[in-house]
């Protein structure tokens, strides 16, 4: 049986980066804190912390176990505290971020919805294409697609999502139809910039795992709203989120191509600072988002499934 106090005090060490600073906030001596994490190692049968005089580092083990520690003691200080309240009040501000599609069409609604359902509730609501650090923006929830990289955080899926390859049926007509990844480099391609990245690549999903395909771009942007209309247009192909183009897609504006063969797994997550306690508002509010999407998903996901092989 693992001790809870001992799961906090791993949290605390990774939070703080130090072993003995975690013990001091919980009340034990260093020589008590080593041995209460040793005792959660040899309960676990694993390694989690790779300790040394001047740092601690999670073991590929450790940093999986570290994100479910995170949520099963915020679900646990949630019920607490709600059951000393007698009642889950959601108040106070609500900062969430989004990207400009993702925000325009399905965030904002959505978190539109959820405050006219919480008088109490003062919503704020971002959106931008930049990856915005949630620590230093203030950032309540953000919902972003794709693997999340800050181990600062953690992470829920809302809905299932991939980014497929789609062009203007005008354009398709003009410039013909590829048929292979290999076609690609003859077409003008509308690709994606980031400050300090430079171009992004299209990540195709492969058996090995995501593959970098790194095409010449007629037409650079760091807006995927922008990037979409410029598509729209009939100015090259693109590489989006099927969630992005769905609208687009149904009213014949564009249409996703080499789905059989050319996609990749970009998930939609709703991240939030880790935290021991999670406030009502924010599990909520995602509760919220993960019902009303997942409401949407298979309308969605139908859209690029007519081809054989496509992801399901």
């Amino acid at each position: 049986m693992i001790d809870l106090e001992d799961m906090r005090l791993f949290v605390r060490a990774v939070s703080d980066g130090s072993l003995s600073a975690a013990g001091r906030e919980l009340g034990l001596s260093p020589a008590v804190a080593s041995k209460r994490l040793s005792r959660l190692e040899q309960t676990l049968g694993v390694r989690l912390l790779q300790r040394s005089s001047r740092r601690l580092v999670l073991t590929s083990e450790g940093s999986v176990y570290y994100e479910r520690c995170l949520s099963i003691l915020a679900d646990i200080d949630e019920a607490n505290a709600m059951v000393g309240r007698g009642q889950m009040e959601v108040r106070g501000v609500l900062h969430i971020s989004a990207s400009l599609d993702l925000g325009r069409q399905y965030i904002g609604p959505m978190a539109a919805d959820f405050a006219s359902q919480h008088p109490e509730l003062r919503m704020r609501i971002s959106t931008s294409d930049a990856m915005l650090d949630l620590f230093e923006h203030g950032v309540d929830v953000a919902i972003r697609s794709g693997a999340m990289a800050d181990s600062r955080l953690i992470s829920r899926r809302l809905a299932l999502n991939y980014r497929v390859i789609c062009a203007a049926p005008s354009y398709l007509a003009k410039h013909g139809r590829p048929t292979s990844t290999d076609d690609l480099q003859q077409h003008h391609c509308l690709m994606l910039h980031r400050p300090g990245r430079g171009i992004l690549p299209w990540m195709l999903q492969t058996p090995e795992g995501p593959r970098p395909l790194r095409l010449e771009a007629n037409i650079t942007t760091d807006s995927g709203d922008l990037m979409r209309e410029l598509a729209v247009a009939g100015h090259g192909l693109a590489f989006k989120s099927i969630w992005d183009i769905a609208d687009d897609v149904r009213a014949g504006r564009l249409e996703p191509v080499l789905t059989d063969t050319a996609f990749q797994e970009a998930h939609i997550y709703a991240i939030y600072p880790s935290r021991d306690f999670l406030p009502t508002r924010i599990r909520l509010f995602v509760d919220h988002l993960q019902r009303e999407m997942q409401q949407q998903e298979t309308s969605v996901l139908d859209l690029i499934r007519p081809d054989a092989g496509t992801p399901a």
